[in-house]
């Protein structure tokens, strides 16, 4: 990752921490026909759309700032979610770097008639604030304030690393898997 010029470090130490709590947020979408395929269930493109919206949302809340997406790491589709049913995303911030976030989003889905509500994958998307220009700018540090919020960011580091090796890898023209 780029250094940040010495007037973005002193801007970075100006930024007031924000609790982790902040930028959680809930969003819920009835499943339609535009969001479905051939088969009658929802298309896994379209669940990432909403994955990505949500991720967004809690960005944002975190950085108070326009946010754009740098990457969503891979995720499963455990079960398949069905036409008319309530997709359910819970998404807040996990780790927060110079200009970057990474959003944790879990996917849900609920049948509304039956009351039966299925775990359907999660999903972690890194976010870039960006200044008036478009240019990546600093985001506010993050305040973990649960056992449960310092685990989160542990691994979000260690997932961080990891994206960093295989960007670098991919950059050096070395074939990274």
């Amino acid at each position: 990752m780029k250094k940040l010029p010495v007037n973005q470090k002193m801007a970075k130490t100006a930024l007031k921490a924000k609790p982790a709590s902040l930028s959680k947020s809930t969003m819920m979408q009835v499943m339609s026909p535009l969001d479905a395929n051939h088969y009658g269930y929802v298309h896994g493109g379209a669940i990432m759309r909403y994955v990505d919206e949500a991720a967004f949302v809690s960005a944002s809340r975190h950085a108070r700032r326009n946010v754009v997406t740098a990457s969503m790491d891979h995720f499963d589709f455990i079960h398949p979610v069905h036409l008319g049913d309530l997709l359910i995303l819970k998404s807040s911030v996990n780790y927060v770097g110079e200009t970057s976030m990474e959003i944790g989003v879990r996917i849900e889905s609920e049948d509304t008639v039956k009351g039966e509500v299925q775990f359907i994958g999660r999903a972690y998307v890194t976010m870039v604030a960006l200044d008036d220009l478009g240019r990546p700018t600093p985001v506010p540090p993050l305040i973990l304030e649960t056992p449960l919020d310092k685990n989160r960011a542990k691994r979000a580091k260690e997932r961080r690393t990891f994206r960093l090796k295989h960007r670098r890898g991919e950059k050096n023209g070395r074939k990274s898997s």
